[in-house]
């Protein structure tokens, strides 16, 4: 079931020209009626097109008000069940309401490292700007480079027609 956005909890980003929604979506779904023309609630987002929504909960999670929600997968949460993450700077939580009332909650770190102290071209040689244009520069191999068209260790299989 595609996500639907609860608009007496969405406040519109604070009037935004943008979402947090809008922005996260892989599949730009997710849209801010800023008149009330569309949905006639003004300043509430929504999803335009239900059907196309791929499930991926990325609106849902980063959604600041829990405005957003969708009815999780039935191997997880059986029909008539909820199912609401609340992320925080180094977890996410997950709330699941079943339909006799029970709740459960399941707590998950999002980071294994602090934030921004990743350094990935450390210990990385800098490129020689002169070398990008030889043959095997991203490879490393100098008989052409991508193994020269032959699958690793099996140099007698040919990929590539000549």
């Amino acid at each position: 079931m595609p996500t639907f956005v609860r608009t007496d909890k969405c406040d519109g980003c604070k009037g935004q020209d943008k979402t947090a929604c809008m922005y996260i979506c892989p599949h730009d779904l997710m849209k801010l009626d800023k008149d009330g023309s569309e949905t006639g609630h003004a300043m509430k987002a929504f999803n335009q097109e239900p059907e196309q929504c791929w499930e991926c909960y990325s609106c849902v999670k980063i959604c600041p008000q829990q405005a957003i929600e969708c009815r999780h997968y039935a191997d997880i949460v059986p029909l008539g069940g909820s199912v609401q993450p609340l992320r925080g700077s180094d977890a996410i939580m997950w709330t699941i309401k079943f339909r006799n009332g029970t709740m459960k909650r399941f707590k998950f770190p999002i980071r294994t490292t602090a934030e921004g102290s990743i350094e990935p071209y450390t210990g990385k040689p800098m490129p020689k700007m002169a070398d990008i244009g030889k043959t095997g520069f991203f490879t490393g191999a100098d008989n052409g480079g991508v193994m020269a068209g032959y699958r690793a260790g099996k140099k007698d299989e040919l990929i590539r027609v000549k």
